[in-house]
């Protein structure tokens, strides 16, 4: 969950790190596929509370239903409609 919407325009924060610390967090970085940015907003959801890994587990253990359970039907369809409707605008 993020705490900004696609309306907010996103803060840009400096930060000084020594050499070793900005090294470790390349490092995981590139491992997970991930920009840095993208790392340490992450790990800052996660230390806020705002991200909360064991919670999400929990919830997927408890069978309860997640999200929308037929998002994934017909999913060509939905976007070929999406589609035509943008081009007639």
């Amino acid at each position: 969950m993020c705490l900004c919407d696609s309306h907010t325009p996103a803060m840009t924060l400096s930060v000084r790190l020594d050499p070793a610390l900005e090294a470790r967090i390349d490092q995981e970085a590139r491992r997970l596929g991930i920009s840095k940015s993208e790392f340490v907003k992450d790990a800052l959801e996660r230390v806020l509370g705002i991200k909360d890994p064991a919670k999400l587990l929990r919830s997927v253990r408890s069978g309860t239903p997640m999200g929308v359970p037929d998002a994934s039907r017909n999913v060509s369809k939905k976007m070929r409609a999406k589609l035509r409707a943008k081009r007639a605008a």
